[in-house]
């Protein structure tokens, strides 16, 4: 009868409950970025990395989601200011990355930035 000799070895890698690696944000932004550089096949880079296939396509897919969402953001305003802005007669919104919306109708201007808050 033979001894089997068994060895573990700690490679340092995070795991999940199911034991399954975790790679860490900065790692998974250097391998995108490294893929796109590489003109591979996200199946050939995922392969040569020794990734997932369909783990490094969500990493792909999230990036490029990640880098066409809006920096848009609202501030909560009461409705106090409607009424100032009706007599005015025009109604001037600016959001933060500088975009602004002025029209001397004011329901449209209301309803335009209900609908962009969705």
């Amino acid at each position: 009868m033979r001894t089997i000799v068994t060895e573990v070895v700690e490679t340092g890698e995070k795991r999940d409950a199911r034991g399954r690696r975790v790679t860490p944000k900065d790692r998974r932004i250097e391998l995108v970025q490294a893929y796109r550089a590489s003109g591979m096949t996200m199946t050939a880079f995922a392969r040569k990395e020794g990734i997932n296939y369909p783990t490094f396509a969500m990493w792909v897919k999230a990036q490029r989601v990640e880098a066409t969402k809006s920096p848009v953001q609202f501030v909560e305003m009461g409705t106090s200011w409607l009424a100032s802005a009706e007599s005015a007669g025009q109604l001037e919104v600016r959001l933060q990355d500088g975009t602004m919306v002025r029209s001397g109708r004011t329901a449209e201007v209301v309803a335009l930035v209900k609908a962009l808050r969705g």
